[in-house]
């Protein structure tokens, strides 16, 4: 991604000023993208799809990675959205045209953008099964939904909690780790509210910090998951 991407108060972005800190290839920021499965054991539940093959060409390995983690896709009969950006949403649908996961029984997508969703032509055959949830539902005993707008006008975090322990799955509360766990107040081009997006991502750092939670994130560095701490007046992140 440019480093444009990034913005400061005023939806400035960064030029010459970019601080060290955030290493760049090629002079691009590198964002990884990653989903995540809860498994309790019986069944699993998929939080996001990546992009298959709707995007970039080095995107749409979320089947590989399912083989690596050793589920079977045919397990996954919940798939949820913590938004409708096309890097979270495509990888219903495998690079063939088939279904990336056969036995799906239910869709869930957040109640703001379930009309965004169903203006996406190459899911056309999900639309009526898409489901509408909202902040403070449940999934299960073990799961809850916590609203993160700003990204999106529906953005949600997913709180799973099991054994005394929680992970918030927060979807793109983050894109750039080496620079907005320090500056939570950088935004992003993409956000549709960026001030919503700002006091988002201060909240669920600030739970995360506080309650202990991991947290698992769509554009952390791989594979994506860690703990928050506060440092300074700001946060640090601390991969697994």
């Amino acid at each position: 991604m440019p480093v444009g991407r990034l913005r400061q108060d005023g939806d400035k972005p960064f030029g010459d000023d970019l601080p060290k800190q955030v290493a760049l290839v090629g002079g691009q920021l590198r964002l990884s993208v990653n989903a995540f499965a809860i498994d309790d054991g019986h069944e699993v539940i998929l939080i996001d799809t990546g992009a298959a093959n709707a995007w970039h060409p080095t995107m749409g390995r979320l089947p590989q990675a399912l083989d690596e983690a050793g589920i079977d896709a045919r397990r996954i009969r919940i798939v949820c959205f913590t938004h409708t950006h096309l890097d979270h949403i495509q990888g219903l649908v495998l690079a063939d045209g088939r279904d990336a996961f056969p036995r799906l029984a239910r869709l869930l997508v957040p109640r703001e953008e379930l009309d965004l969703f169903r203006t996406e032509a190459r899911l056309k055959r999900f639309h009526d099964m898409a489901e509408p949830f909202e902040a403070g539902d449940r999934l299960g005993t073990h799961v809850d939904i916590i609203g993160a707008h700003g990204h999106e006008v529906g953005h949600s975090c997913f709180r799973a909690s099991s054994g005394g322990e929680c992970i918030l799955i927060w979807g793109d509360t983050v894109h750039v780790p080496s620079l907005q766990f320090d500056r939570p107040e950088v935004t992003w081009e993409f956000d549709t509210d960026q001030d919503q997006a700002r006091e988002s991502r201060l909240r669920l750092l600030a739970l995360a910090a506080d309650d202990h939670c991991f947290v698992a994130g769509a554009h952390l560095d791989s594979p994506g998951i860690g703990r928050v701490a506060r440092s300074g007046g700001g946060f640090r992140f601390e991969p697994l």
